[in-house]
């Protein structure tokens, strides 16, 4: 909701393009940098717990957003929500995944609570245009009713759950904060390629330091007694491939979204509630991803349906480089249809990849990995266009042909993104073949050569007694 109501912000509290940028930016900072370690608090503190605990919080600071009168109460607000959703939506994916069996019911849920998420991604823009219209301050405000009435709904409907056991090792604290400092780092200096000119060497020191904790944090993990993160997850090639393929889905999305934004409003002059409207196709996801991406699962499984979602997300940016300035909206309109169809296509499938086949016992971990995956997904997207971008129109005179030419070379971006992410899930599907192949290969028959589910492994059934 707040991407469209920044410009509004920004001249209400007269702040600086920079500081209005880091009012987006704080909250993924905050988010990217504490997600696995509120994953991992999931599993050890208690998923309610953790849950309601940081949805109060993220209720708090939404509303000290809301009542800002300068830009660093703003960032540090925003800051503060992205380390409660952190802790918060984690524990809501594993409640899920933890109250439903492995199998057909837990697909079904997350798809769910997936096209739930898609919904939201969406109709945040359009949303936050009719807000911005009333005063920017009711893009903070309507979260605290929301999260207020999720609070009282929560408490009353998620069971209660037993008091996690004192871990027998201790906690893993150096773990915990070498992590933390990690991802922060490395979010840091991410976000900060978005911020041209305010020096290269701070940027470049940020992502070396955060690389040099991340190489620490897998050394003390090694050696702990009880590990934040059991290294051997990541042998998990399909959670691999499901979260390094959200980051690239994800990160595109959201780069091709903010170019398509800046290229209405700053280059077209659209307003930004005519700018959200016009986004609005992109929301078929809310209605796609409950109704038509479980059908295609249970039909044809996971990876090939995100790897569909991959290949219509390669057509709906590739169609929009030749991008025009006087391009009416039907012209666009596929681009933005296409796009919001693969987003219900992939996402919900690769939530379900990511925590599939894990145990009941790290599944905070696991969801934790994957949203830090995603939220690094977003700051690389929207970071990395801005930063195109930017290159691009320093070689241009300023001209608005220069500033078209600058917003085409940036979309090449997405594109380049879902092309990595088609050739990490084609993997998918090879391994798939095989383990339906090795399925059908080792299944038992019945007499007419049919598997019947049952043990046996090949046996034929004994014909019955009349």
């Amino acid at each position: 909701m707040l991407a469209v109501a920044v410009p509004t912000i920004r001249a209400d509290l007269g702040l600086t393009t920079a500081s209005a940028a880091w009012v987006m930016s704080g909250y993924v900072l905050g988010y990217a940098g504490f997600t696995l370690l509120g994953g991992r608090a999931a599993d050890l503190l208690g998923r309610r717990r953790m849950f309601l605990t940081w949805l109060g919080v993220f209720l708090v600071f939404s509303m000290l957003g809301g009542f800002a009168i300068n830009g660093w109460v703003l960032v540090v607000a925003r800051f503060v929500t992205g380390v409660a959703a952190a802790f918060m939506t984690p524990a809501a994916m594993s409640i899920i995944t933890t109250s439903y069996p492995e199998g057909p019911q837990r697909d079904q849920a997350l798809l769910v609570f997936a096209g739930v998420g898609a919904g939201g991604f969406s109709l945040g823009l359009v949303i936050g245009g009719l807000l911005t219209e009333l005063g920017w301050r009711w893009v903070f405000f309507a979260p605290v009713f929301l999260a207020g009435a999720i609070l009282l709904a929560a408490l009353r409907l998620l069971p209660a759950e037993p008091r996690p056991e004192p871990a027998p090792r201790g906690h893993d604290l150096f773990g915990a904060a070498s992590a933390a400092a990690a991802m922060l780092l490395l979010a840091y200096g991410i976000v900060r390629l978005e911020h041209r000119g305010e020096g290269l060497g701070l940027t470049l020191g940020a992502l070396a330091a955060g690389m040099a904790l991340v190489a620490a944090f897998t050394v003390i993990e090694r050696r702990a007694k009880a590990p934040l993160v059991r290294l051997g997850i990541f042998r998990r090639a399909a959670m691999v491939r499901a979260d390094v393929g959200a980051l690239l889905f994800v990160g595109a999305f959201f780069g091709f979204q903010f170019v398509v934004t800046l290229y209405l409003q700053e280059l077209r002059g659209w307003s930004s509630l005519r700018t959200a409207i016009a986004l609005l196709s992109m929301g078929c996801d809310v209605v796609l991803a409950p109704a038509l991406t479980p059908r295609l699962v249970n039909r044809y499984g996971n990876s090939r349906v995100v790897f569909g979602g991959f290949l219509l997300a390669i057509v709906a940016y590739g169609l929009f480089l030749p991008v025009d300035r006087d391009w009416s909206y039907a012209a666009m309109f596929p681009s933005l249809i296409i796009a919001g169809t693969a987003f219900a296509l992939a996402y919900g499938p690769l939530t379900i990849a990511a925590t599939d086949s894990v145990t009941e016992e790290e599944h905070g971990l696991a969801s934790g990995l994957l949203y830090t995956f995603t939220q690094f997904g977003s700051a690389v997207g929207i970071s990395t266009v801005t930063a195109v971008y930017g290159i691009a129109a320093l070689g241009g005179d300023g001209s608005p042909d220069a500033v078209l030419d600058a917003y085409r070379t940036s979309l090449v971006v997405p594109v380049v993104m879902v092309l990595l992410g088609a050739a990490v899930s084609a993997l998918g599907l090879r391994n798939g073949a095989r383990r339906t192949a090795r399925h059908e290969a080792a299944a038992p028959v019945t007499r007419d050569g049919a598997d019947d589910g049952s043990p046996g492994h090949g046996r034929r059934r004994p014909t019955p007694n009349p």
